[in-house]
């Protein structure tokens, strides 16, 4: 359909099949090939393994043109090795995201504000480090924020905490001092007794981000913070945002990273350039309802566009000429 052209799919990867379809092809002819994942060479750690299952890849064409931006962070059979073996070029998508992220990275409108959330601190370790002496402003929520509580010295009940990473998270707060970037956390916190999961009850209450319950758990940003998130990000010339401010799949616990993504749909109107991280903030904008064309760019990759962030090099796009 949005080709207009007869596809044949073949029945394996590189096989008689795929051999005996690709050797029929016409011009304008489209074959595609079987799951390269439903091959173990694929994803082999044995590099000369790969590279055989590679040339087998390869022999069916002419040209690699490599357009799958989320899997360029990982060095695998179809999207590593075959270059190799063929001119390699990157596809519309693998440009356009590599353009959008190079924008925010290399030579942004400023101030750029880099908004961070999810889980794990430990997640986005290489980000932080990375953007701590590029961005103006670092905005952070999601579960990690309580770490960056706790090392400040508040006591954060039973959220969740990764005691092994206070001490690298005292590191960058002292590094955003010194650096002059605005580090900006939640000032109050949407608590519940405990996950909302199985007989755990649903029972939100708002308290300040230095006062959380020794017997309650954090899983949202507050009202307040809410607005600062919303105001610091409107007052940017480009955003950059990685993970959700609060379990945002249940819906008392939504509002924060409804707050953010509003946020980015307000500043995207008034000029500011805006990129959504692929996975869950992905997710995100698309399950609250949130309109594609409402931020600049919402890249595919999530693993991809956080290493790219990190400005490690991406094996899959190293290969490309």
């Amino acid at each position: 359909e949005l080709l207009g052209v007869n596809v044949v799919l073949a029945a394996d990867t590189y096989g008689e099949d795929a051999q005996a379809k690709v050797a029929a092809m016409n011009n304008g002819d489209v074959v595609l090939l079987e799951n390269v994942r439903f091959n173990a060479e694929e994803t082999s750690k044995d590099a000369s393994e790969r590279a055989e299952y590679a040339k087998k890849i390869a022999a069916l064409g002419e040209v690699f043109v490599s357009d799958g931006f989320g899997v360029v962070h990982r060095a695998q059979g179809s999207n590593y090795d075959v270059a190799a073996d063929l001119p390699a070029a990157a596809g519309l998508l693998v440009e356009k995201e590599v353009k959008a992220l190079s924008r925010a990275t290399e030579n942004p409108e400023r101030p750029l504000t880099v908004v961070l959330g999810g889980s794990k601190v430990s997640d986005k370790l290489g980000v932080i480090e990375n953007l701590l002496s590029k961005a103006d402003r670092l905005v952070i929520g999601g579960g990690m924020v309580f770490t960056f509580l706790k090392a400040l010295g508040h006591e954060v009940g039973t959220s969740l905490l990764e005691e092994d990473q206070l001490e690298k998270v005292k590191g960058y707060i002292e590094t955003a001092k010194k650096n002059g970037v605005e580090l900006v956390l939640p000032t109050d916190i949407v608590v519940n007794a405990g996950f909302p999961a199985g007989d755990t009850p649903v029972a939100p209450e708002v308290v300040p981000a230095d006062a959380i319950p020794a017997d309650k758990m954090g899983l949202d940003i507050g009202p307040d913070s809410q607005k600062l998130f919303h105001d610091k990000i409107v007052d940017s010339k480009t955003v950059v945002w990685n993970g959700p401010m609060g379990v945002f799949e249940v819906a008392e616990f939504a509002a924060g990273t409804r707050a953010v993504a509003q946020g980015l749909v307000d500043a995207t109107k008034n000029g500011t350039f805006t990129i959504v991280g692929g996975g869950d903030s992905a997710s995100a904008v698309r399950n609250l309802g949130f309109p594609e064309d409402g931020f600049s760019h919402i890249s595919t990759g999530g693993g991809a566009s956080l290493e790219f962030l990190e400005g490690k090099t991406l094996p899959g796009l190293s290969v490309l000429e």
